[in-house]
């Protein structure tokens, strides 16, 4: 059982809009799951492979309680599900936003809790979106720096011409 499956919110299991990187500011749904629900069983070389974390790192998340228990096969192998793909991609996305693990753990854990945590849950989420907006609008200012001095540099020195 994971982390998902062992609650009943739906809020992670609906359709999570992603950025189009062909067309910016397009959102679509989430790519396809490799495997169809029912025959979702991944290893975790698989896991590792489609998330891009390691299997270390999938381990680790699983022993300090960022991923729920994974089942198991007969012979103690872990098995994942689409489910838990789905877990992992939000925690990707978590861990770009620069959200500390503690409090990504915290997070699991207000999930496993059931819907009682919904509002616990939104102001976590909505104190990562003020952070990524701040450092959003730092790095737009680092880009506008670059990109004079970018023009400076290929109008040979001069100061670039307004447009």
């Amino acid at each position: 059982m994971t982390v998902i499956d062992s609650t009943s919110v739906t809020d992670l299991l609906d359709p999570v809009p992603v950025a189009d990187p062909l067309t910016t500011g397009c959102l679509t749904a989430r790519p396809r799951h490799p495997r169809p629900d029912g025959q979702d069983q991944y290893t975790i070389s698989e896991v590792a492979e489609h998330t891009g974390l390691t299997a270390h790192t999938l381990r680790w998340y699983e022993q300090i309680g960022l991923l729920g228990h994974v089942e198991r096969s007969h012979t103690g192998q872990r098995r994942f599900g689409n489910r838990d793909l789905d877990w992992l991609d939000l925690v990707n996305k978590l861990r770009l936003t620069g959200m500390a693990v503690a409090d990504m753990v915290r997070y699991a854990e207000l999930v496993r809790q059931g819907e009682s945590t919904f509002d616990e849950r939104r102001e976590i989420l909505t104190e990562t979106r003020r952070q990524v907006r701040e450092r959003i609008a730092e790095l737009q200012g680092t880009l506008l720096v670059l990109d004079y001095k970018i023009d400076y540099y290929a109008a040979g020195g001069r100061a670039p011409k307004a447009d």
